[in-house]
């Protein structure tokens, strides 16, 4: 496998053992769904660390962006690749999702055994309130640093009217970002930097192995239990999932709502939306909801032991979803130096930086409605598409942690794992008060 391993050098590249510890720490604090985690990891490799540049940092995110799957695990993925090859891609892939998929594990047998649980919901209401903070602080740094003339700005604002008040597909707003921003490069005199070629064989290799790895623990499942079984479903379904949904945990959702309560029948309306709190309130990517999914129905129609078929239908899901997240990465991440050299495509993935923007925006806006607000509705005046919070609604104990948050972190520069703890102990004794 040493074709798979190219790695482009680095001013900082940190020892192997310093990338674990990072991305340790990453996986478990990484809330708030894209918008939380993107910041966190600029926060934590770019500003603190100095691992890896701000223009990298942000022409990954757009590469991943146009990836099908979860755009931020497959960013920590890209960045352990640039450090380490594919141990660090691997390493750093691994332990941004792993804490979370632990945890989801347990709340999602928990609550096939016993319902959803009190305690839990009012320590993530805290959780969620101090990524508020988080989320804003790095929406605001990411677009003082990525929107750098007029023609950006235009961008972004665009990008996001699209997504949020429209519904406009997230693949059709990157292509057209980039188309702009193609068509509108006049500079010709960007440096071009003596970058080896990448072999395709090298390339056709890599998409191989990982195909085999993960194709080939599936067909077994399929093998052993047979094409009827809800685990052989889940198979199929989430590893088509993970190859035609674009746009991150959202897309994904929109996507297979639908078919899991109504063609497949394995959870009732109410519990996708308990599963896509979960979701939210642990650490780790949003998509692991699809964990959710898999381990309650597996829990329920897998047959023999509840518990274990529960397991296994969580191990599963996270399989087929993540699996492919590698295969991605690995194949395209010897290319993304390329991208910033050539002057129309360098001027394509500006665009797409701005549009990035618009879209972080757009995750911003809907994260502090759901935070803010317990019924959030969506209004629709033909393509016209407005996200109303009802003002009664509105929870004052996550709107107190939020303001909590904002003054420990921006006015007294508390750290995110004080932030977090503070806010979380606050939220259960509220909670055991009222």
């Amino acid at each position: 496998m040493r074709e798979l391993s190219q790695t482009p050098a680095t001013d900082a590249r940190p020892s192997f053992r310093d990338l674990v510890s990072a991305f340790g720490r990453i996986g478990l604090i990484s809330f708030g769904g894209p918008a939380g985690q993107i910041a966190l990891m600029h926060r934590e490799l770019v500003d603190t660390r100095r691992w890896i540049d701000d223009k990298r940092y942000l022409s990954a995110l757009n590469f991943c962006m146009l990836l099908p799957g979860p755009e931020a695990m497959q960013l920590a993925t890209y960045v352990g690749w640039t450090m380490h090859g594919v141990a660090g891609g691997l390493a750093a892939g691994l332990l941004f999702v792993l804490p979370g998929a632990v945890l989801m594990m347990a709340l999602s047998l928990a609550y096939a055994m016993y319902g959803n649980l009190p305690l839990v919901a009012a320590l993530f209401v805290g959780i969620k309130a101090a990524v508020l903070a988080i989320v804003i602080e790095a929406l605001l740094r990411v677009a003082r640093r990525a929107l750098k003339g007029s023609a950006d700005w235009v961008i972004a604002a665009a990008a996001f009217v699209a997504i949020f008040f429209f519904e406009v597909p997230f693949p059709v707003i990157v292509l057209a970002a980039a188309l702009f921003g193609y068509f509108r490069a006049v500079d010709t005199t960007i440096p071009s930097t003596a970058l080896a070629p990448v072999p395709w064989q090298s390339t056709l290799s890599t998409i191989a192995i990982w195909l085999a790895i993960w194709i080939l623990p599936l067909l077994e499942v399929v093998a052993t239990f047979g094409s009827g079984h809800v685990l052989s479903q889940m198979a199929w379904f989430f590893s088509k999932l993970a190859v035609v949904t674009f746009g991150g945990a959202y897309a994904v959702l929109a996507y297979m709502a639908q078919d899991i309560v109504e063609t497949y029948g394995w959870l009732k309306p109410g519990e996708m939306l308990d599963g896509l709190g979960l979701a939210e309130t642990t650490p780790g990517p949003l998509i692991l909801v699809c964990q959710f999914v898999g381990t309650i129905a597996a829990f329920r129609e897998g047959g023999g032991s509840p518990i274990l078929m529960g397991l296994l239908g969580g191990v599963v899901t996270l399989w087929a979803t993540f699996a492919p997240c590698f295969l991605w990465v690995f194949a395209g991440a010897p290319y993304i130096e390329r991208l910033t050299h050539a002057p129309r495509l360098s001027s394509a993935l500006r665009s797409v930086t701005a549009c990035v923007v618009g879209v972080i925006l757009n995750l911003t806006v809907w994260f502090v409605l759901h935070v803010l607000f317990r019924t959030v509705d969506d209004v629709h005046y033909g393509p016209l598409k407005l996200t109303v919070p009802q003002p009664a609604t509105i929870d004052l104990t996550a709107l107190g942690l939020a303001v909590l948050a904002m003054v420990l972190l921006f006015g007294l520069h508390r750290g995110v794992i004080t932030t977090l703890a503070i806010c979380g102990a606050l939220a259960v004794l509220i909670s055991r008060l009222a």
